[in-house]
Parts: C-alpha cells; structure tokens; sequence
C-alpha cells in the first residue's frame, strides 16, 4: 500500500487511514480515467491519410466520476472518489487533478493501467470519444471493508457505469445510501445500464440513442426505485421525470461561446445533486443541472473547471 498525506491513497484494503472519510457528502465510485483531446475540423471527421492538428493534441485527466467529483467539490460538497488506478503517467495526471481541488481520492491499484480516452472535438463543441476498454479486468472488484466504510460515512453515492461499479450496488443499497447514475448515451435495452437504472434513487440518461425518451423515463421508474429521472437532450433541454409528472426543463444560455460539450452532463449531474442534497424540488435541481451544464459548455476540453457555488446560486437567483 502507498499511502500519502496530498488527499489521496492507493491500494487500500483496510480503512483507518483513508483520508476524508469522516462525512462525507458525495462518494464517487468509478469513472477516473485521462482523456487525450484532439480538436478536428468537422465531425463527422472524413478519411483522410493525415491532418494537420495546429491546435496541439492534449492528454488531460478527467473522465466521468473525475468531472462529477470536480464539479461536487466546486460547488462546496464534500467529496470521495474510489476507483482503480495505474501506476503509470495517466495515474500521476488523475492524483494531480484530486491534489488540486481537494477532492479525497482512494485509488486501487490497476496493473491493466489507468483508463483512458480519446475525444475528437469539432468547432461547434461536439464530441466523439473513443474508450480503451482494455484497462480493466473482468473480476476486479472494490475491496468490501472499504466500500462498506465509505459508504457508512456517506450521504449519497453516484455510481458510474465503469467496470466494476456494477458490482457495488448492492452493498450500496444495504448500506442505506442514496445512489445516483448516469447511463450516458444509453439505448433503452441494454441489460449492463439498466443493472444501473433499476438500483438508483437518481437515474440521469442521454437522450441521444432513445427512440422515445419519455416512455424510457416511465419504464425505469417502473421497473426501479428511481425517484427522479433526467433525460438531457442538449439545445433542447432537459426533461424531468417526479412524482409521476413528466416535464420539461428549458435549455439555459451559456454564459460565453460554446466551445465544447464535453463534461456538460457530468456538471449537470453534479449540480442537481447540490440541490437534492439541499433539499431543494426537484425542478428546482434541474434547473441548477442546466446552469451548471451550461458553463460546462463555454469551457475547453483541454481544460478542467466547473462552477462555483456562490456563480450557481447568483445565476439560479437571477432567474
């Protein structure tokens, strides 16, 4: 085990020295990883031998849980972030990024490595991310003793859908904890994130690969134990599923030119959960998730920034 005293440690199988564990607001399971950012001239990108990159090619940590956590902390929440790292460079750029902004990282050592991404961005903020799924292990599991402690010490947990995060929803549940999950770009069918959206208080989806959102929205509710679904939609929106009631939740300006959509639903997650935890409606939630979203999308992917507390609620008062 190495442990440290810069916020994180890695390769713990007990609990005694893991940092930040007493009350914690928001434990992060899963989605560390480092993405390289290419910035292209048009998506779709057309064949060609070669391109001319004059913007650079960057690798940058932050992936999923990385801009949850990032964006949890921003807005003051008490933050862990449990995942498998490597000991290699793209593990360094993880710890860094935890180092930076506070946030308490328990890192469990990865020999297959650190995750890793590339993300073709174009002018208008789209993105295509391509994943490495061969950094991961099909029986790697988070150590019980030290998923059960941080859960007990935990308010709420939000679960990526990164391997092996699957596997820590049931102690989740039996440890009393709220649970929340992002199923991205999710189809409707696939048994993998419906194992998610049937086991979470929160579920928040991507219209993007939904036929019929809407009534995608009623089946998990249906089917699970969701007591909120969000289906973002980009220019479009968002739209709330609560208490039975279906509504819409209107697109918010940025606050600056867009520039890229990466890490937009990250931000949106990140801030509804503020509210919940705020006690806030959940209306009120999501249109703090479309504040956030929005300022996600005026910032470069090559860099990692969210929105502070005292900008949410000014903009969320101002509205």
């Amino acid at each position: 085990m190495r442990a440290q005293t810069d916020g994180h440690i890695d390769g713990v199988q007990g609990i005694d020295d893991i940092d930040g564990i007493d009350g914690i607001d928001v434990l992060v399971l899963g989605g560390a990883g480092v993405d390289t950012i290419v910035y292209v001239p048009e998506l779709p990108l057309p064949y060609a031998d070669s391109y001319m990159i004059d913007s650079g090619i960057r690798a940058r940590a932050g992936q999923t849980g990385d801009f949850v956590a990032l964006g949890l902390a921003a807005l003051g929440l008490r933050t862990h972030h449990l995942d498998f790292l490597g000991d290699d460079s793209e593990g360094d750029l993880v710890r860094a990024l935890h180092d930076e902004h506070g946030i308490a990282l328990t890192a469990i050592p990865q020999p297959a490595g650190t995750k890793r991404a590339v993300n073709l961005v174009s002018p208008d903020g789209r993105r295509l991310s391509l994943y490495d799924t061969s950094r991961g292990r099909a029986d790697d599991r988070f150590p019980e003793d030290t998923l059960r402690a941080l859960a007990a010490a935990s308010r709420h947990a939000h679960v990526s859908i990164t391997q092996p995060c699957a596997e820590a929803l049931p102690v989740l549940r039996e440890a009393g904890v709220g649970i929340s999950t992002d199923l991205h770009n999710w189809d409707g069918e696939n048994p993998y994130q419906a194992a998610f959206a049937h086991e979470a208080d929160v579920v928040f989806v991507s219209a993007t690969a939904l036929s019929d959102p809407r009534a995608t929205m009623r089946r998990i509710a249906e089917r699970g134990r969701a007591e909120a679904v969000v289906a973002t939609a980009g220019a479009e929106g968002a739209y709330l599923l609560a208490g039975g009631e279906l509504t819409h939740v209107p697109v918010v300006a940025p606050p600056g030119p867009v520039v890229d959509s990466n890490g937009a639903g990250d931000a949106f997650a990140a801030a509804f959960l503020f509210g919940r935890l705020r006690g806030e409606t959940p209306r009120r939630c999501a249109e703090f998730g479309a504040l956030a979203g929005a300022y996600a999308c005026t910032v470069p992917a090559t860099e990692s920034a969210a929105l502070p507390r005292a900008e949410l609620l000014a903009r969320a008062g101002a509205r």
